[in-house]
Order: C-alpha cells, then sequence, then structure tokens
C-alpha cells in the first residue's frame, strides 16, 4: 500500500529532494493507489457509526500508509505549491471572516497568518481526503433513514408536528459542535491530529462508555417503542449536543459520545442509535462541505479524482452495513463491548508507539 514511486518514500535518505510535479493541475501529483484509497473507505465506512472513532483509525491507518509527510510538495520549476498562499496573495475568505466574529463575539483575538503562507503537503491532502470521504457514510444515512428525512422535511413545511419536533432537536443538538469547531478547528488539527491523543481519547471514551452503560442498566425503564424520537425533549437534545462537542477530539467518535446523550436523555439503544445517525448527518454534511471548501482544491491537486470517488463509494457501502448491524447489536448488548474494543486498542497503538513502528 503505497503511493507511486514519484512520492514514496518520502522520508527515504536519497531522496532528500522532491521529484517535479507536473505543472498541469489536471493531472494528481500523487495519486493514491486503489489499495490506499479502498482502506481508507473502508475504514471509514465500518468506523464512522460505530462508536470506536473514525478519525482515529484514520489517523492511525494514514500514518501506517505512509500519508503523513509534512515536507512541501513543488512543483515542476521548483516552486512551493500553496495550500494558503503568503498573506500578501490572498484576501479572507467568508468562512475566516465568520471564525473572526465568532473568535470576536467570545473574547478572543483571532490568530494570524503566517506571512510566509501554508505550503500544500502529503499530510494535508490526506487529512482533508479522510474527511471527504464521508460523503459515502452520509448518502448510506440518507438512504436508509429516508423516512426520518422526509418527516423532517415535511415537518419544515407545516405538514407533520412530530418531523417538525425532531428536525427541531437535531439543530439543537446540532449547534454546540458546530460553533465550537469552527473555534478550534485550527488547533485540533496542528495539536490533535497523531497517534498520542488518539490513544488517550480511546480510553477515555471507553470509560465514558463503560460508566453510560452502568448508568443506562441501573437508571433505565424502556419506552414504547411507537414513541420514536419525538420523546428527545429540546434541552435534553441540546446535551446530546453539548456531548458532541468531545467528539472533535480525535480518536473520541461522534457516534459514541451521541449514543451516550442519547442514553442519558432516556432514550433506549437503538433509538439512541437512530438519533445520532440523524445528527451525524447534519453535522458530518457540515463537516464535509467546510473542509471540502477550505481544502479540497488542495486534495485534488495531490490526490486527483477518481481514487477519492472510489473512496467515497467503498464508505457508503461499507457504513449502510454497518450501520443496520449496530443497531441490532446495541439492542441486545449495549455499548460495553465496544469499550473494551477501544482499550485493546488504545495497547496495541501504544505497544507499536513504544517499539517504535508508529512515530
Amino acid at each position: 500500500m503505497a503511493l507511486v514511486p514519484a512520492l514514496l518514500p518520502l522520508s527515504a535518505p536519497a531522496q532528500e529532494k522532491i521529484p517535479a510535479i507536473p505543472t498541469d493541475l489536471r493531472a494528481p501529483a500523487a495519486e493514491l493507489s486503489v489499495t490506499d484509497a479502498f482502506v481508507l473507505g473502508v475504514i471509514e465506512g465500518v468506523t464512522e457509526f460505530l462508536p470506536i472513532s473514525s478519525t482515529g483509525h484514520l489517523v492511525v491507518a494514514s500514518r501506517a500508509l505512509g500519508l503523513d509527510s509534512d515536507q512541501p510538495l513543488m512543483d515542476a520549476a521548483g516552486r512551493p505549491l500553496w495550500f494558503k498562499p503568503p498573506a500578501a496573495e490572498r484576501r479572507e475568505s467568508r468562512t475566516g471572516a465568520i471564525k473572526r466574529w465568532l473568535l470576536h463575539l467570545v473574547g478572543r483575538e483571532p490568530k494570524v497568518d503566517a506571512p510566509e503562507g501554508i505550503p500544500l503537503t502529503l499530510n494535508l491532502a490526506a487529512k482533508t481526503y479522510n474527511i471527504v470521504i464521508q460523503f459515502g457514510a452520509i448518502a448510506a444515512v440518507a438512504l436508509l433513514y429516508w423516512p426520518q428525512f422526509r418527516a423532517m422535511f415535511r415537518g419544515a413545511l407545516g405538514r407533520d408536528p412530530a418531523g417538525l419536533r425532531l428536525l427541531i432537536n437535531v439543530l439543537i443538538a446540532f449547534v454546540p459542535a458546530a460553533v465550537v469547531g469552527l473555534l478550534v478547528h485550527d488547533w485540533i488539527d496542528t495539536r490533535l491530529f497523531s497517534v498520542v491523543p488518539v490513544i488517550v481519547a480511546q480510553v477515555v471514551g471507553a470509560g465514558l462508555m463503560l460508566f453510560a452503560e452502568q448508568w443506562r442498566r441501573r437508571h433505565f425503564k424502556l419506552h414504547a417503542a411507537d414513541d420514536g424520537l419525538a420523546q428527545v425533549a429540546p434541552h435534553a437534545a441540546a446535551g446530546i449536543g453539548a456531548l458532541q462537542c468531545l467528539a472533535l477530539w480525535p480518536g473520541m467518535s461522534r457516534s459514541m459520545t451521541t449514543i451516550v446523550g442519547g442514553y442519558f436523555a432516556g432514550l433506549d439503544p437503538r433509538r439512541a442509535a437512530e438519533f445520532s445517525f440523524i445528527l451525524g448527518f447534519v453535522t458530518l454534511t457540515a463537516a464535509t462541505v467546510y473542509k471540502s471548501y477550505q481544502s479540497g482544491a488542495a486534495m485534488i491537486q495531490v490526490f486527483g479524482w477518481s481514487h477519492v470517488l472510489l473512496g467515497c463509494v467503498v464508505a457508503a457501502v461499507t457504513a449502510a452495513l454497518c450501520v443496520r448491524w449496530l443497531v441490532g447489536w446495541l439492542a441486545g448488548h449495549g455499548l460495553a463491548a465496544f469499550a473494551y474494543y477501544r482499550l485493546a486498542m488504545a495497547a496495541a497503538l501504544a505497544a507499536l508507539l513504544a517499539a517504535g513502528y508508529l512515530q
């Protein structure tokens, strides 16, 4: 599982200088292999809605596949390819203006971009790829839960009161992570996308899951099946949204935090998972569109289109299978098995890190 010879291995002593990259941006600079694209698509689809963290698994997989180089890429003339050109050559984007306004609102000064700019790297393209292939998982949820999305649409038109309540609750739960994500996105991108934070998040998340499972078994009273998701109160939706903010930490798992939040809101495991999936559709769509707008062009410039689309298709198929399986599993077994998996993964990663196989 390797990139084309032009960029692998980037760290080899004999390749201190990156070979020239074609200036024709229609040709990818370092197209993913079919195997790499397939592997990352499977990992995204399997882990996106299981409470084990898709981001954490993708961070580790990208490292193992050699997609984490921060060495700047150059064009054929030896000039750097830019993710963000030097400050003198660019204007503030609309998303940058919104972020600056939000920081001002909470009394923080926005970070000033480095005047020398941000070069385009393999690592930056791989991070974007890992977000963009979420489109596949999003599509799977849209198909599987189309009746609920149709009800929300009808509710927005004033034709379905239950659908309107669900729409309002989903939006309430979405807002906290959206705001916090805009404020801390760059800090997380710089500080937490590495193996050690993923290991810590896996352990912390496992502890939260075991606590939530014990709490549910002591306090939970089964709701009638026909109550559906309409039973969620707005303040409970806000609590689920607050817990979803923890998922900004790579390795924590958006699915896990929202299912746990559903437990605390009084939902049974099946309903908690369904609310998590529907909320995930909104959250993942927003994150994917934002990341695509921010650095999607840079990703395509490095990898090209074909294997990005392959990753999305593979993620869609595997996500659809895993969503159906997870609902049945949670109804009968709860979250404990996933907590133990997280602990085992954390131990394995720590051992690999200590042995020098991961950096």
